[in-house]
């Protein structure tokens, strides 16, 4: 069974633009700069809402296998989601520096881009992606 969430051909410079609130438009604009220079990975779309860079192939033991993006944001109406694949490692050291942020299983949430510590972000990413390819293999994007 191959995961729902697939890469699409939408413009993702289009699809960051169109955001309507002013403030969430600036900051996904941001995020995609951090993404794309700390990855080195281009951003493409994956689903309808999801910014994604790199990506993975993954099999478990059950049999499930598919494809995911290694690393990406979505800007969500009620706030920003940041995924970082696979959930494996425990990074609260460097969420303790974050700054006002929620967890959940590979997902952290925030508002705006000011209620944390953009460089401490930037930490995070390289420190998912790095664990993610002691897991699986991860291409460009």
């Amino acid at each position: 069974m191959a995961n729902k969430t697939q890469p699409t051909e939408q413009d993702v410079h289009a699809y960051l633009a169109a955001i309507e609130h002013e403030g969430k438009r600036a900051d996904a604009l941001k995020l995609n700069d951090i993404f794309k220079r700390v990855t080195g990975y281009n951003p493409v779309m994956w689903g309808e809402a999801i910014v994604g860079y790199g990506q993975y192939h993954y099999r478990y033991e059950s049999g499930r296998e598919g494809d995911f993006l290694a690393t990406g944001f979505a800007p969500r109406k009620a706030n920003f989601s940041v995924y970082i694949m696979p959930g494996y490692s425990d990074f609260g050291d460097i969420l303790a520096r974050l700054g006002k942020h929620k967890l959940g299983k590979a997902c952290l949430y925030f508002n705006k881009l000011s209620d944390i510590d953009t460089d401490v972000l930037e930490e995070l990413i390289g420190a998912g992606l790095r664990d993610l390819e002691g897991h699986w293999p991860v291409k460009p994007t």
